[in-house]
């Protein structure tokens, strides 16, 4: 005998629109399903609560006194449910209007792309655009009200920005030239970047972003050497051009994620960092200026979707 708690939902309908109908054939056709499958939904939903819910002859169908205990208790149920969810789409198709996201040149990631193509099919009011912020200053557009949701690495210790949930996980490798001693090994361990100098962008990049990704101190407490790029960075502040060049030239090595070649490393060798945590990738925004729109984006990306992913 199984459950009540195990019936799907289609059966209980099913049997509520028999229990008014008393007809298997206008039951049928008022659901758009075929008579047989009526007949084997009621027939399991009686074996699921182990008795008979309606009496069949020939001529008529009547509910049972089991069947007429349950719909007067189950109707109010469905009916209740059926409410939360059209308020719950109501709710969704309400929100409307264009949420624009700004990435920066390295966090313009195939996760952030898969969650707005998620806010879309999910609120079909809504738009989403995407444009690309100063990987120097990546909270500037964001304060000036240019975009509305920031897609960043979640190391933010800004009062006026609130740090929403990650949407992915990248693990953590150092990029050094193909001829470093470090270039051939399956792992490293980031006590060993304290015997090398790593690359630092330069002011106004954050504070809080550095510390994140080139932390000043392995967990012995050397220091790590961070030299600062400047001079011959490009117009957007993207210091990536510094980087790689000096990598090549033997002068530092870069502590970077995994993902990243296709902004310029695939020339590098690119070895993991055994023993720091994956970094999160997530959603940034200005707090007062949190609206329906990105509370709706920020509750999708608190659920595990396609966007998910660890970066490997």
């Amino acid at each position: 005998m199984g459950r009540l708690a195990d019936a799907e939902l289609r059966e209980l309908r099913i049997f509520l629109t028999l229990a008014e109908e008393l007809h298997f054939g206008r039951t049928a056709e008022r659901l758009g399903v075929s008579q047989s499958s009526v007949s084997e939904s009621i027939r399991l939903l009686e074996r699921r609560i182990g008795t008979r819910l309606f009496e069949r002859t020939s001529r008529r169908v009547s509910l049972t006194p089991d069947g007429t205990d349950l719909r007067l208790k189950l109707a109010p149920i469905v009916e209740n449910l059926d409410r939360t969810l059209s308020e719950a789409h109501d709710n969704a198709t309400q929100i409307s209007g264009t949420v624009r996201i700004g990435t920066t040149v390295t966090t313009s990631l195939p996760p952030v792309y898969a969650l707005g193509q998620t806010f879309l099919e999910t609120y079909p009011r809504c738009r989403v655009s995407y444009g690309m912020v100063d990987i120097g200053d990546p909270y500037g557009r964001l304060r000036r009200g240019a975009i509305d949701v920031l897609i960043n690495w979640l190391a933010v210790d800004e009062p006026d920005l609130t740090a929403g949930p990650a949407i992915a996980f990248y693990d953590r490798v150092v990029a050094v030239h193909h001829g470093h001693r470090l270039a051939g090994r399956a792992s490293v361990s980031v006590e060993e970047l304290a015997d090398e100098t790593v690359g630092q962008p330069a002011p106004p990049f954050p504070a809080s972003i550095t510390d994140a990704l080139l932390p000043p101190r392995t967990p012995s407490g050397r220091p790590i050497r961070r030299r600062v790029l400047t001079g011959n960075d490009p117009p957007d502040g993207s210091y990536l051009p510094s980087v790689i060049a000096a990598i090549t030239r033997g002068e530092i090595v870069h502590m970077t994620v995994r993902g990243l070649t296709a902004f310029g490393f695939g020339a590098l060798a690119l070895v993991p960092i055994s023993d720091l945590p994956p970094l999160p990738l997530g959603l940034i925004w200005r707090t007062a200026a949190e609206d329906a729109k990105i509370r709706a984006l920020a509750e999708l990306a608190r659920c595990e979707g396609p966007w998910a992913t660890d970066g490997s």
